[in-house]
Protein backbone atom coordinates (compact mmCIF):
# COMPACT_ATOMS: atom_id res chain seq x y z
CA UNK A 1 0.00 0.00 0.00
CA UNK A 2 3.16 2.36 1.03
CA UNK A 3 5.09 1.77 -2.67
CA UNK A 4 5.44 4.92 -4.78
CA UNK A 5 3.39 5.58 -7.48
CA UNK A 6 5.60 3.55 -10.72
CA UNK A 7 4.10 6.39 -12.99
CA UNK A 8 7.32 8.47 -14.42
CA UNK A 9 5.86 12.08 -15.14
CA UNK A 10 6.79 14.22 -17.81
CA UNK A 11 8.56 16.91 -16.86
CA UNK A 12 7.09 20.31 -17.82
CA UNK A 13 8.23 24.02 -16.91
CA UNK A 14 6.94 25.40 -13.66
CA UNK A 15 4.42 27.78 -13.49
CA UNK A 16 2.83 29.39 -10.26
CA UNK A 17 -0.77 29.97 -9.90
CA UNK A 18 -0.62 31.92 -7.36
CA UNK A 19 0.67 29.90 -4.33
CA UNK A 20 0.00 26.73 -6.32
CA UNK A 21 2.92 25.37 -8.65
CA UNK A 22 1.97 23.80 -11.45
CA UNK A 23 4.18 21.86 -13.39
CA UNK A 24 7.98 20.51 -12.72
CA UNK A 25 7.73 18.40 -9.44
CA UNK A 26 4.88 19.95 -7.97
CA UNK A 27 1.98 18.15 -7.57
CA UNK A 28 -0.71 17.12 -9.95
CA UNK A 29 -3.07 20.03 -8.63
CA UNK A 30 -6.97 19.46 -9.00
CA UNK A 31 -9.43 21.98 -10.19
CA UNK A 32 -12.73 23.05 -10.16
CA UNK A 33 -14.91 25.65 -11.38
CA UNK A 34 -17.57 27.68 -9.75
CA UNK A 35 -21.34 27.07 -11.58
CA UNK A 36 -23.48 30.38 -9.67
CA UNK A 37 -23.55 33.66 -10.97
CA UNK A 38 -20.57 35.11 -10.68
CA UNK A 39 -22.13 38.67 -10.23
CA UNK A 40 -23.59 37.02 -6.98
CA UNK A 41 -20.41 37.60 -4.91
CA UNK A 42 -21.64 35.67 -1.58
CA UNK A 43 -23.14 32.24 -3.47
CA UNK A 44 -19.88 32.55 -5.30
CA UNK A 45 -18.13 32.86 -2.22
CA UNK A 46 -19.52 30.06 -0.21
CA UNK A 47 -19.06 28.01 -3.52
CA UNK A 48 -15.55 28.49 -3.36
CA UNK A 49 -14.83 27.75 0.30
CA UNK A 50 -17.07 24.51 -0.15
CA UNK A 51 -14.37 23.20 -3.04
CA UNK A 52 -11.63 24.37 -1.03
CA UNK A 53 -12.88 22.50 1.99
CA UNK A 54 -13.33 19.54 -0.26
CA UNK A 55 -9.56 19.35 -1.48
CA UNK A 56 -9.25 22.06 -4.56
CA UNK A 57 -6.32 23.67 -5.14
CA UNK A 58 -7.14 25.90 -7.77
CA UNK A 59 -10.72 27.28 -8.54
CA UNK A 60 -12.08 28.79 -12.25
CA UNK A 61 -14.55 31.60 -12.19
CA UNK A 62 -15.91 32.58 -15.32
CA UNK A 63 -16.01 36.40 -16.26
CA UNK A 64 -18.09 37.38 -18.81
CA UNK A 65 -18.52 40.99 -18.53
CA UNK A 66 -16.88 43.88 -16.62
CA UNK A 67 -19.99 43.85 -14.36
CA UNK A 68 -18.50 40.10 -13.44
CA UNK A 69 -14.96 41.68 -13.28
CA UNK A 70 -15.68 43.60 -10.71
CA UNK A 71 -17.34 41.07 -8.39
CA UNK A 72 -14.58 38.87 -9.74
CA UNK A 73 -12.35 41.69 -7.55
CA UNK A 74 -14.23 41.43 -4.53
CA UNK A 75 -14.11 37.32 -4.18
CA UNK A 76 -10.92 37.09 -4.84
CA UNK A 77 -10.67 39.56 -1.63
CA UNK A 78 -12.86 37.01 0.78
CA UNK A 79 -11.18 33.74 -0.72
CA UNK A 80 -7.40 31.61 -0.48
CA UNK A 81 -7.50 29.43 -2.82
CA UNK A 82 -6.22 30.51 -6.09
CA UNK A 83 -8.80 31.89 -8.53
CA UNK A 84 -8.52 31.48 -13.02
CA UNK A 85 -10.90 33.90 -14.81
CA UNK A 86 -12.38 32.65 -17.38
CA UNK A 87 -12.30 35.23 -20.48
CA UNK A 88 -13.43 34.63 -23.92
CA UNK A 89 -13.14 37.52 -26.53
CA UNK A 90 -12.78 40.80 -24.69
CA UNK A 91 -9.37 41.90 -23.90
CA UNK A 92 -10.75 44.77 -21.14
CA UNK A 93 -12.03 41.90 -19.29
CA UNK A 94 -8.84 40.68 -19.01
CA UNK A 95 -6.46 44.01 -18.15
CA UNK A 96 -9.32 44.06 -15.40
CA UNK A 97 -9.38 41.57 -13.38
CA UNK A 98 -5.23 41.66 -13.83
CA UNK A 99 -5.46 44.70 -11.96
CA UNK A 100 -8.18 42.95 -9.16
CA UNK A 101 -5.43 40.44 -8.11
CA UNK A 102 -6.59 37.47 -10.35
CA UNK A 103 -3.92 34.33 -10.23
CA UNK A 104 -4.37 32.84 -13.87
CA UNK A 105 -5.99 34.23 -17.20
CA UNK A 106 -8.13 31.10 -19.31
CA UNK A 107 -8.25 32.87 -22.26
CA UNK A 108 -7.25 32.09 -25.84
CA UNK A 109 -5.04 34.84 -27.24
CA UNK A 110 -6.69 34.16 -30.96
CA UNK A 111 -9.66 35.04 -29.71
CA UNK A 112 -8.69 38.56 -28.72
CA UNK A 113 -8.51 40.00 -32.13
CA UNK A 114 -6.03 42.66 -32.83
CA UNK A 115 -1.98 42.13 -32.08
CA UNK A 116 -1.87 45.52 -29.76
CA UNK A 117 -4.46 43.68 -28.15
CA UNK A 118 -2.47 40.39 -27.36
CA UNK A 119 0.20 42.35 -26.32
CA UNK A 120 -1.81 44.62 -23.95
CA UNK A 121 -2.72 41.11 -22.24
CA UNK A 122 0.12 39.46 -22.43
CA UNK A 123 1.71 43.16 -20.88
CA UNK A 124 -0.59 42.80 -18.16
CA UNK A 125 0.10 39.23 -17.47
CA UNK A 126 3.87 39.55 -17.36
CA UNK A 127 3.77 42.92 -15.19
CA UNK A 128 2.13 40.86 -12.76
CA UNK A 129 3.43 37.74 -12.57
CA UNK A 130 0.27 36.67 -14.30
CA UNK A 131 -0.09 32.96 -15.95
CA UNK A 132 -1.81 32.32 -18.75
CA UNK A 133 -4.23 29.29 -19.72
CA UNK A 134 -4.79 28.33 -23.22
CA UNK A 135 -7.53 26.23 -23.37
CA UNK A 136 -8.38 24.61 -26.71
CA UNK A 137 -12.43 22.50 -27.22
CA UNK A 138 -13.44 20.50 -29.91
CA UNK A 139 -16.56 22.44 -29.54
CA UNK A 140 -15.30 25.71 -30.40
CA UNK A 141 -12.46 25.05 -32.81
CA UNK A 142 -12.01 27.82 -35.18
CA UNK A 143 -14.36 27.96 -38.58
CA UNK A 144 -11.14 27.54 -40.73
CA UNK A 145 -10.14 24.23 -38.81
CA UNK A 146 -13.68 23.23 -38.89
CA UNK A 147 -13.22 23.43 -42.63
CA UNK A 148 -9.82 22.01 -43.03
CA UNK A 149 -10.36 18.84 -41.10
CA UNK A 150 -14.35 18.59 -41.53
CA UNK A 151 -15.22 17.52 -38.04
CA UNK A 152 -12.86 18.03 -34.72
CA UNK A 153 -9.98 15.47 -34.87
CA UNK A 154 -6.94 15.78 -32.78
CA UNK A 155 -4.98 16.74 -35.38
CA UNK A 156 -7.00 19.80 -35.49
CA UNK A 157 -7.29 20.78 -31.31
CA UNK A 158 -3.09 20.37 -31.72
CA UNK A 159 -2.43 22.95 -34.48
CA UNK A 160 -5.73 25.43 -32.50
CA UNK A 161 -3.34 25.03 -29.38
CA UNK A 162 -0.17 25.75 -31.18
CA UNK A 163 -1.58 28.96 -32.90
CA UNK A 164 -2.46 30.35 -29.58
CA UNK A 165 0.91 29.11 -28.19
CA UNK A 166 2.75 31.23 -31.31
CA UNK A 167 0.97 34.45 -29.80
CA UNK A 168 2.76 33.81 -26.89
CA UNK A 169 6.27 33.00 -28.52
CA UNK A 170 6.61 35.80 -30.38
CA UNK A 171 6.04 38.31 -27.43
CA UNK A 172 8.80 35.99 -25.89
CA UNK A 173 5.83 34.56 -22.71
CA UNK A 174 6.54 31.52 -21.80
CA UNK A 175 4.62 31.34 -18.24
CA UNK A 176 1.80 29.41 -19.59
CA UNK A 177 -0.13 25.53 -19.57
CA UNK A 178 -2.51 24.28 -22.20
CA UNK A 179 -5.10 22.13 -22.42
CA UNK A 180 -6.82 20.71 -25.38
CA UNK A 181 -10.09 19.17 -24.06
CA UNK A 182 -12.81 16.97 -26.43
CA UNK A 183 -15.82 14.82 -24.86
CA UNK A 184 -14.66 12.16 -26.85
CA UNK A 185 -12.36 10.11 -25.03
CA UNK A 186 -9.85 8.77 -27.64
CA UNK A 187 -9.65 12.48 -29.29
CA UNK A 188 -8.72 14.24 -26.04
CA UNK A 189 -5.92 11.47 -24.84
CA UNK A 190 -4.29 11.21 -28.68
CA UNK A 191 -4.14 15.03 -28.53
CA UNK A 192 -3.09 15.62 -25.02
CA UNK A 193 0.13 13.03 -25.84
CA UNK A 194 0.57 14.55 -29.48
CA UNK A 195 1.33 17.89 -27.74
CA UNK A 196 2.77 16.77 -24.69
CA UNK A 197 6.15 15.65 -27.30
CA UNK A 198 6.11 19.54 -28.59
CA UNK A 199 5.86 21.69 -25.78
CA UNK A 200 7.59 22.03 -22.49
CA UNK A 201 4.53 23.97 -20.57
CA UNK A 202 2.42 21.84 -18.12
CA UNK A 203 -0.80 20.63 -19.38
CA UNK A 204 -4.19 21.01 -17.91
CA UNK A 205 -6.02 17.84 -18.58
CA UNK A 206 -9.86 17.14 -18.55
CA UNK A 207 -12.33 15.23 -21.36
CA UNK A 208 -14.57 18.11 -21.28
CA UNK A 209 -18.44 17.78 -20.86
CA UNK A 210 -17.82 14.27 -19.72
CA UNK A 211 -21.42 13.49 -18.36
CA UNK A 212 -23.72 12.99 -15.19
CA UNK A 213 -21.78 11.93 -11.99
CA UNK A 214 -21.78 8.30 -12.50
CA UNK A 215 -21.29 8.52 -16.35
CA UNK A 216 -18.90 11.75 -16.35
CA UNK A 217 -16.89 9.89 -13.29
CA UNK A 218 -16.31 6.74 -15.93
CA UNK A 219 -15.15 8.62 -18.91
CA UNK A 220 -12.71 10.73 -17.23
CA UNK A 221 -11.37 8.41 -15.23
CA UNK A 222 -10.79 6.10 -18.48
CA UNK A 223 -9.29 9.27 -20.29
CA UNK A 224 -7.37 10.83 -17.36
CA UNK A 225 -6.34 7.53 -16.31
CA UNK A 226 -4.61 6.57 -19.92
CA UNK A 227 -3.02 9.90 -19.64
CA UNK A 228 -1.60 10.10 -15.94
CA UNK A 229 0.00 6.66 -16.29
CA UNK A 230 1.63 8.02 -19.27
CA UNK A 231 3.18 10.77 -17.27
CA UNK A 232 1.55 13.29 -18.66
CA UNK A 233 -0.57 16.33 -16.72
CA UNK A 234 0.13 18.58 -14.35
CA UNK A 235 -3.18 19.56 -13.46
CA UNK A 236 -6.37 18.48 -13.78
CA UNK A 237 -10.43 18.81 -13.99
CA UNK A 238 -13.00 16.39 -13.65
CA UNK A 239 -16.31 17.68 -15.82
CA UNK A 240 -18.84 16.75 -14.42
CA UNK A 241 -22.87 17.76 -14.40
CA UNK A 242 -23.18 17.66 -10.74
CA UNK A 243 -22.12 19.56 -7.67
CA UNK A 244 -18.88 20.90 -8.23
CA UNK A 245 -17.85 19.62 -5.16
CA UNK A 246 -17.93 16.06 -6.58
CA UNK A 247 -15.39 16.99 -9.41
CA UNK A 248 -13.03 17.58 -6.42
CA UNK A 249 -13.50 13.96 -4.96
CA UNK A 250 -13.48 12.30 -7.87
CA UNK A 251 -10.38 13.51 -8.96
CA UNK A 252 -8.58 13.13 -5.64
CA UNK A 253 -9.64 9.63 -5.82
CA UNK A 254 -8.21 9.57 -9.27
CA UNK A 255 -4.81 10.46 -8.19
CA UNK A 256 -4.97 8.43 -5.03
CA UNK A 257 -5.36 5.19 -6.71
CA UNK A 258 -2.40 5.96 -9.31
CA UNK A 259 -0.16 7.19 -6.05
CA UNK A 260 0.10 10.35 -7.58
CA UNK A 261 -1.38 12.07 -4.45
CA UNK A 262 -1.65 11.64 -0.71
CA UNK A 263 -4.69 13.31 0.80
CA UNK A 264 -7.25 12.14 2.93
CA UNK A 265 -8.46 8.47 3.53
CA UNK A 266 -7.81 5.82 0.74
CA UNK A 267 -9.78 2.79 1.67
CA UNK A 268 -10.29 0.11 1.02
CA UNK A 269 -13.39 -2.00 1.30
CA UNK A 270 -14.71 -5.61 -0.37
CA UNK A 271 -18.14 -5.44 -2.34
CA UNK A 272 -19.60 -7.84 0.07
CA UNK A 273 -21.25 -11.25 -0.14
CA UNK A 274 -23.04 -13.77 2.15
CA UNK A 275 -19.70 -13.94 4.02
CA UNK A 276 -19.89 -10.92 5.62
CA UNK A 277 -20.41 -10.65 9.54
CA UNK A 278 -21.23 -6.87 9.04
CA UNK A 279 -23.29 -5.05 6.60
CA UNK A 280 -20.16 -2.99 4.51
CA UNK A 281 -21.97 -1.08 2.32
CA UNK A 282 -23.30 0.75 5.00
CA UNK A 283 -20.65 0.96 7.03
CA UNK A 284 -18.58 2.43 4.22
CA UNK A 285 -21.38 4.87 2.99
CA UNK A 286 -21.25 6.24 6.72
CA UNK A 287 -17.98 6.18 7.06
CA UNK A 288 -17.18 7.76 4.05
CA UNK A 289 -19.60 10.77 5.01
CA UNK A 290 -18.59 11.10 8.53
CA UNK A 291 -14.44 10.89 7.38
CA UNK A 292 -14.95 13.46 4.41
CA UNK A 293 -13.10 16.03 6.29
CA UNK A 294 -9.90 14.48 6.88
CA UNK A 295 -6.72 15.36 4.87
CA UNK A 296 -3.66 13.57 6.47
CA UNK A 297 -3.66 10.59 4.36
CA UNK A 298 -4.44 7.37 5.93
CA UNK A 299 -4.85 3.64 4.27
CA UNK A 300 -8.07 1.91 5.90
CA UNK A 301 -8.90 -1.44 4.99
CA UNK A 302 -12.98 -2.53 5.46
CA UNK A 303 -13.58 -6.17 4.63
CA UNK A 304 -16.46 -7.83 5.66
CA UNK A 305 -15.22 -11.92 6.53
CA UNK A 306 -11.52 -13.30 6.75
CA UNK A 307 -10.78 -14.51 3.64
CA UNK A 308 -9.24 -11.38 2.53
CA UNK A 309 -9.60 -9.31 4.92
CA UNK A 310 -5.86 -10.28 7.90
CA UNK A 311 -4.16 -9.69 4.59
CA UNK A 312 -5.22 -6.65 3.61
CA UNK A 313 -5.23 -5.20 6.95
CA UNK A 314 -1.60 -5.67 7.93
CA UNK A 315 -0.94 -3.85 4.88
CA UNK A 316 -2.76 -0.78 6.48
CA UNK A 317 -2.63 1.78 8.73
CA UNK A 318 -6.21 0.53 9.93
CA UNK A 319 -8.04 -2.68 8.93
CA UNK A 320 -11.02 -4.41 9.90
CA UNK A 321 -12.08 -7.58 9.53
CA UNK A 322 -15.51 -9.28 9.74
CA UNK A 323 -15.53 -12.26 12.61
CA UNK A 324 -17.79 -14.22 14.99
CA UNK A 325 -18.81 -13.35 17.35
CA UNK A 326 -16.82 -9.72 17.14
CA UNK A 327 -14.48 -8.21 14.53
CA UNK A 328 -11.22 -7.77 14.70
CA UNK A 329 -9.00 -4.62 14.54
CA UNK A 330 -6.05 -4.11 13.21
CA UNK A 331 -3.83 -1.34 13.80
CA UNK A 332 -0.39 -0.83 11.70
CA UNK A 333 -0.45 -4.36 10.51
CA UNK A 334 -0.97 -6.13 14.18
CA UNK A 335 -4.25 -7.03 15.57
CA UNK A 336 -5.27 -4.35 18.33
CA UNK A 337 -9.09 -5.20 19.46
CA UNK A 338 -12.28 -6.24 18.62
CA UNK A 339 -15.60 -4.63 17.74
CA UNK A 340 -19.00 -5.76 17.80
CA UNK A 341 -21.71 -4.91 15.23
CA UNK A 342 -24.01 -2.39 17.56
CA UNK A 343 -21.83 0.64 17.17
CA UNK A 344 -19.25 -0.41 14.87
CA UNK A 345 -18.92 2.86 12.72
CA UNK A 346 -18.80 5.05 15.85
CA UNK A 347 -16.01 2.77 17.16
CA UNK A 348 -14.57 2.60 14.14
CA UNK A 349 -14.22 6.14 13.18
CA UNK A 350 -13.02 7.04 17.08
CA UNK A 351 -9.92 4.65 16.15
CA UNK A 352 -9.59 6.35 12.82
CA UNK A 353 -9.41 9.96 14.37
CA UNK A 354 -7.50 9.16 16.75
CA UNK A 355 -4.71 7.72 14.13
CA UNK A 356 -5.02 10.51 11.93
CA UNK A 357 -4.42 12.48 15.22
CA UNK A 358 -1.54 10.49 15.86
CA UNK A 359 -0.06 10.96 12.61
CA UNK A 360 -0.38 14.59 12.29
CA UNK A 361 1.37 15.10 15.64
CA UNK A 362 4.01 12.86 14.23
CA UNK A 363 4.40 15.06 11.47
CA UNK A 364 4.30 18.33 13.59
CA UNK A 365 6.82 16.95 15.77
CA UNK A 366 9.20 16.16 12.43
CA UNK A 367 9.09 19.86 11.12
CA UNK A 368 9.70 21.18 14.16
CA UNK A 369 12.70 19.69 14.62
CA UNK A 370 13.94 20.82 10.93
CA UNK A 371 13.12 24.15 11.67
Amino acid sequence: MHAPSPIKRRLSRQIHVGKVAVGGNAPISIQSMTNTNTLDVAATVAQIQQLEKAGADIVRVSVPDMDAADAFGKIKKLVDVPLVADIHFDYKIALRVAELGVDCLRINPGNIGREDRVRAVVSAARDNGIPIRIGVNAGSLEKDLQKKYGEPTPAALVESAMRHIDHLDRLDFQEFKVSVKASDVFMAVAAYRDLATRIEQPLHLGITEAGGLRSGTVKSSIGLGMLLMDGIGDTIRVSLAADPVEEIKVGFDMLKSLKLRAKGINFIACPSCSRQNFDVISTMNQLEERLEDVMTPLDVSVIGCVVNGPGEAKETDIGLTGGSPANLVYIDGKPASKLNNDHLVDDLERLIREKVRQKQQQEDDMIARSI
